[in-house]
């Protein structure tokens, strides 16, 4: 009974705060001259695959992705528009502030590669589910080369299966050179516990993209081509069900 009554204060306190978020989100000054968000990123992309285990096995994937960053922490979200050929359209949308105990404090939890520590929170929304909620702590670094690395540890509460799990996540980004060209490899990787029925999976998806707005009259960073690989073993927790799907991949940097 207890937890039942957390877990229903627990979600109650996710949809306020993610309501109350999205409210503040355009960049109004607060304490004279600063600002809430301090920076943000915002792109769209177009990709089409092939191979894709349980349903269509070809789709094609519109994707909405956001990064900013504000005065306590930062934000990420995306949504995945997915159209499976001769199939329903279908979504799956992610939300994630995280807080910055730097920021929130006022002091510095930097110390060697470690750039920052943060509590770390994310809402999942498929098309026709309830939603998911994790929640838990984050570590970034400072890797040399890497515009980021950052590390999620979450506890991880699926309402429609029982108990709950962990996750773990990471996310990274490197931009380099090839002669005259600019390339960025960037991507993912989740790694997720069993929970009620599912089996312990890993998702990994990796991207190598090339600069090609640069050589058609655009400013640089801000048309990107190239592929995305994405390995999943044991899909959605379904055991020995592994997906291994490359897409063609256009980013354009808004």
């Amino acid at each position: 009974m207890l937890q039942k009554w957390i877990g229903g204060k627990m979600k109650k306190w996710f949809a306020l705060l993610y309501f109350a978020m999205s409210m503040l989100l355009p960049s109004i000054s607060i304490a004279g001259d600063a600002k809430l968000i301090q920076w943000h990123s915002t792109n769209i992309q177009l990709l089409r695959g092939y191979d894709f285990e349980l349903g269509v096995e070809e789709r094609t994937i519109s994707t909405f992705e956001h990064v900013s960053g504000w005065v306590f922490g930062d934000i990420f979200t995306f949504a995945d528009l997915i159209w499976p050929d001769g199939d329903d359209f279908t979504y799956y949308a992610e939300f994630s502030p995280r807080f910055s105990l730097s920021k929130i404090s006022g002091r510095d939890f930097s110390t060697g590669i470690i750039k920052d520590v943060l509590v770390s929170t994310t809402i999942e929304k498929p098309k026709d589910q309830q939603e998911r909620y994790l929640y838990g702590a984050a570590v970034d670094f400072n890797i040399p080369g890497f515009a980021f690395f950052n590390s999620n540890y979450y506890v991880r509460d699926n309402p429609n299966l029982e108990g709950k799990t962990w996750q773990i996540t990471l996310a990274w980004k490197r931009l380099f050179k090839l002669g005259h060209t600019s390339w960025v490899t960037e991507g993912f990787a989740d790694f997720f516990g069993s929970e009620g029925r599912t089996r312990p999976n890993q998702l990994i998806v990796p991207r190598l993209l090339v600069d090609i707005g640069e050589h058609v009259g655009l400013s640089k960073n801000k048309l990107w081509s190239g592929i995305e690989y994405s390995y999943w073993h044991n899909k959605f927790g379904v055991d020995g069900v592994t997906e291994s799907v490359v897409q063609l991949q256009i980013k354009w940097e808004l």
